[in-house]
């Protein structure tokens, strides 16, 4: 099999297709270079299943950890379940691949993206989503493509193609867009998935573009330019490689013959099944759906044993086009509203009695519990992954069991599906939410779906806003979002504003958009149709905008600004600063002296290289204050000086008194006869204990700076009256009389000669000489040296 590789300039970088040296068993496949980060893409098919009424495509994103030149954290170091970018990866890529693949396509594939190489530069999402529409062309499936994607990031007021990691971190907004060229040759976006950087709100502070509706839109167009010189590299590269189109048997789920019958006898009936309330609504199309199954066994006879198969699929077919004929002629949607109309909207803030902050946000029957937790910096994420980012403060997780839809079902680790919509909900909150330095608090939101008819993933980001405002998180805004549909029928385009979960299945547009009063913070679009022109998709966002406003008005009359303080059952937490050069002291040798600080106060202390410490006390407890002093203590220790008063802690006591610690690293001794209140003690410990609290008072500090203490308060005092027979001080001889029993000692010379040198006389003993007067110094004797 030859090799083909082709290169050529995608934004400022160049991008390299290869085909035919790997992977040379797959259907198709490809390696994509970008930078120094590569991917390969492959494309497997296989037989379809018997039975199935869907197209079974499967996605998957295969991290490899040597991409980076890692050994895997995990305790086998080999690399384990998706991480969370692999997965959101998985879903960009298959929701414009999926609607490209022709009608009728049942047989299985399977596209597989290994990451190969990331150069921490460029993100290698936009490869994958690329491979897999090459690899998918190389197979020569039935496919539609290629599907050209590209990232689009808002740098200086700039729309620039596949900006790097570090580009992005200087834009205001980052979207990934994904699309195909359709008949007339024009570009049909099929997929968009867009926030706004962690960074945004400080950039537009200092004068940065805002990414408005409008200033989104252009961005989209701009998109659309880029999407086709994609499409033309794929196109070239395709051609170069040479495919052959493999046969393949369309698969209908239904005949026409059988969507007649149901059509005929059903399609007036479900107009008037068709009520505004829900529960009535789906007890009458039950009863419907039961007749008309009736009715077509009974018209296609002995057929109906093997044709009955497909009268589900007929069914939702015919109630597809009668709803969305309904939206079209007469603008009344399946609960009745008109197509800008928003259903009851309520907030309610506070209902859960031990959460930090909680919030009850409802729209219609779809309802989301939110919950936000605070808790120290050492509780945030760890990440192993290919990312550059290896930590996440601020986390958001989505659940939706199956009580929800009322159904029962699998509960457990949450699916794909659940990964996103908690992935988008977090991603519209980032920009709002304050810095380390502003909030040293890790975040951990959850949103719970309690009730789901229609787009709970922008609920929960409603609910999120709620409750981290319960919570006393300032955020820099509220965030609403809502969920905007379509219904396009020859040229006629009907936006719907807060779809149901019926009009998002029968619809053309599933559309997502979040955002504060001032600009968009995440926007994810689904689209089915083609040629959808752009100023219906700008005419969306502007009637977005208008519902987005509506809502924020009953989230603000619900709770109108964040609290001024933290929920007192949230951890209280301070920070300080301290010299670096003082971190090896204050947690001091293998933690000793913070193990000692924590146990004291009980606080939770974390220190950070920088020399910042924040330090938290469960439930507002006084404990952070404590260990701020201690710590301060440590790090600026308050001189010892004499005359000055401390309280301090007995560390040591010996046989001659008692060590007390005055300042961290500073100790003093306390003498044991100024321990006894003017008694002598045998022991120290008659007194004192290591541990015991004592107050002291400096009274000295020799040259080699030993201190010496007293203790002072009422309890050390010498009782009134009380002779001092501690001998404790300087003793004075006073009167010696009484030694020797009184017996004369009679005069013993002048006692205050000078005794000079002692010398030892080495002559003979009887030879005399001439010896020195009584007061004569030694150094004058005959003979002395």
């Amino acid at each position: 099999m030859a090799t083909t590789t082709q290169s050529r300039e995608i934004g400022t970088r160049t991008m390299t297709f290869e085909t035919g040296k790997m992977a040379r068993l797959a259907d198709g496949a490809v390696m994509v270079t970008y930078g120094e980060t590569q991917v390969l893409g492959t494309c497997v098919r296989s037989a379809p299943r018997e039975g199935i009424d869907f197209f079974p495509l499967t996605i998957d994103v295969e991290e490899r950890m040597y991409a980076a030149g890692k050994i895997p954290g995990s305790f086998f170091r080999r690399e384990g379940r998706p991480s969370e970018t692999a997965i959101l990866t998985c879903r960009l890529t298959d929701r414009p691949l999926r609607p490209t693949f022709r009608d009728g396509f049942r047989d299985e594939v399977q596209v597989i993206i290994t990451v190969l190489g990331v150069d921490g530069g460029n993100p290698y999402d936009i490869l994958a989503m690329n491979a897999a529409s090459v690899a998918t062309c190389l197979a020569g499936l039935p496919f539609e493509g290629p599907v050209g994607s590209v990232r689009m990031g808002l740098i200086d007021g700039q729309w620039v193609t596949n900006p790097t990691f570090q580009e992005v971190e200087e834009a205001t907004f980052d979207v990934v867009v994904a699309g195909r060229r359709n008949d007339a040759g024009e570009i049909d976006v099929l997929m968009i998935e867009g926030e706004a950087p962690d960074n945004t709100w400080e950039l537009l502070a200092s004068g940065a573009a805002a990414p408005t509706e409008e200033t989104v839109a252009e961005g989209l167009e701009a998109a659309k330019r880029a999407i086709e010189e994609q499409i033309d590299f794929q196109q070239a590269f395709i051609d170069a490689a040479g495919v052959t189109e493999q046969p393949w048997e369309p698969r209908p789920l239904f005949g026409e013959d059988l969507y007649d019958i149901v059509a005929g006898f059903a399609k007036d009936r479900l107009a008037e099944a068709i009520v505004p309330d829900k529960a009535e609504r789906e007890a009458k199309l039950d009863a419907l759906k039961a007749d008309t199954k009736e009715h077509t066994a009974a018209q296609l006879g002995d057929a109906a044993a093997d044709r009955m198969g497909e009268f589900g699929a007929a069914w939702k077919q015919v109630q597809k086009k009668v709803m969305r004929k309904r939206v079209i002629e007469e603008g009344i949607r399946l609960d009745g509203r008109t197509p800008t109309e928003i259903r009851p909207l309520s907030a309610e803030v506070g209902v859960l009695t031990r959460a930090h902050g909680s919030a009850l946000f409802s729209r219609g029957d779809t309802q989301v519990l939110n919950i936000t937790t605070l808790g120290m910096l050492r509780m945030t994420q760890m990440i192993d992954t290919l990312d550059l980012e290896d930590t996440k403060r601020y986390m958001h997780h989505y659940n939706f069991p199956p009580f929800s839809t009322g159904e029962t079902g699998r509960v457990g680790s949450p699916r794909r599906r659940e990964i996103g919509h908690g992935a988008l909900a977090e991603r519209a909150l980032i920009p709002v939410v304050p810095s380390e330095d502003e909030f040293p608090y890790a975040l951990r939101l959850v949103s719970d779906v309690l009730s789901s008819n229609g787009s709970t993933s922008m609920a929960s980001v409603c609910g999120s806003t709620l409750s981290l405002m319960d919570a006393g998180v300032p955020i820099k805004a509220p965030v609403a979002g809502i969920a905007m549909g379509m219904i396009a029928d020859d040229g006629h385009y009907v936006t719907l504003t807060d779809i149901l979960g019926a009009e998002d299945a029968l619809g053309d547009m599933d559309f997502k958009v979040a955002g504060t009063r001032e600009f968009v913070t995440a926007i994810q679009l689904d689209m089915k149709v083609t040629g959808l022109p752009g100023d219906v998709l700008a005419n969306a966002l502007k009637q977005a905008r208008d519902a987005r406003f509506q809502i924020l008005d009953v989230m603000e009359d619900a709770i109108p600004a964040p609290r001024d303080e933290v929920n007192e059952k949230a951890p209280r937490i301070i920070s300080i600063q301290i010299p670096v050069d003082k971190i090896g002291e204050v947690i001091g040798p293998k933690g000793k002296r913070i193990n000692e600080i924590i146990a004291l106060t009980g606080a939770d202390i974390d220190i950070q290289d920088d020399g910042t410490v924040h330090i938290g006390s469960s439930e507002g407890g006084p404990g952070a204050d404590e260990a701020a002093r201690m710590i301060d203590e440590i790090a600026n220790p308050r001189p010892v000086l004499v005359g000055e008063t401390y309280d301090g802690v007995v560390v040591k006591t010996t046989t001659f008194g008692a060590f007390v610690n005055l300042v961290p690293g500073r100790d003093g001794l306390v003498h044991i006869s100024k321990l006894g209140r003017g008694k002598r003690l045998s022991s120290v410990e008659e007194a004192i204990k290591e541990g015991d609290k004592i107050s002291v008072l400096v009274e000295d500090i020799d040259s080699q700076g030993k201190i010496s203490l007293k203790p002072i308060g009422e309890e050390w005092a010498i009782p009134e009256g009380q002779a001092d027979e501690s001998g404790g001080g300087r003793r004075d001889g006073g009167d010696r009389g009484g030694r020797g029993g009184g017996r004369d000692r009679g005069d013993r010379g002048s006692r205050d000669r000078d005794r000079g040198r002692r010398f030892r006389d080495d002559r003979p003993s009887g030879q005399g000489g001439d010896a020195p007067a009584a007061d004569a110094p030694v150094g004058d004797a005959p003979g002395a040296e």
